[in-house]
């Protein structure tokens, strides 16, 4: 797996992640409906072309999740036992259908857990860019992370 272990987190550490992602308006119909939301500048074409928006506004959540989603493969792909929590999310700009989004990650804190030998915190700071550079998400999130196996250990 390509994820970091614990021990692979350093204060500071900065990654831009590579994969991008290109949303659309099945993707926001779907998630908003899947997530029961029904609010109408997700879903209702006629209703958000009303607002100053002019056009549906891509589901904020779907959009945290794709940032933290981003950030898997070069972070904590098969190495996370578990996410702790998030903090501190912000949605400065909006997303609408067809932007193109990209993330980056600072390592805010490491530390060793006090309960799990086997593990440690880390805790990252997220955001997501469209494509045209401009800030749409912020989020702190803290993550249980596996410890580098004892030689020997599967």
């Amino acid at each position: 797996m390509p994820g970091l272990f614990f021990e692979e987190f350093s204060l500071g550490r900065k990654f831009r992640h590579e994969l991008t992602r290109t949303v659309s308006e099945a993707d926001n119909t779907m998630f908003s409906l899947m997530s029961m939301n029904p609010q109408p500048l997700h879903v209702d074409a006629h209703f958000a072309s009303s607002t100053e928006w002019g056009q549906r506004l891509f589901n904020s959540m779907f959009t945290l999740s794709i940032m933290v989603g981003l950030s898997v493969q070069d972070t904590t792909l098969g190495t996370t036992i578990g996410n702790l929590g998030m903090s501190e999310v912000r949605f400065p700009n909006p997303v609408f259908h067809g932007d193109t989004l990209r993330a980056e990650t600072a390592v805010l804190s490491v530390r060793e857990s006090k309960s799990r030998p086997d593990a440690g915190l880390v805790e990252f700071e997220h955001l997501c860019f469209r494509q045209d550079g401009t800030l749409v998400a912020t989020c702190r999130r803290t993550a249980l992370m596996r410890r580098k196996p004892v030689t020997g250990e599967a």
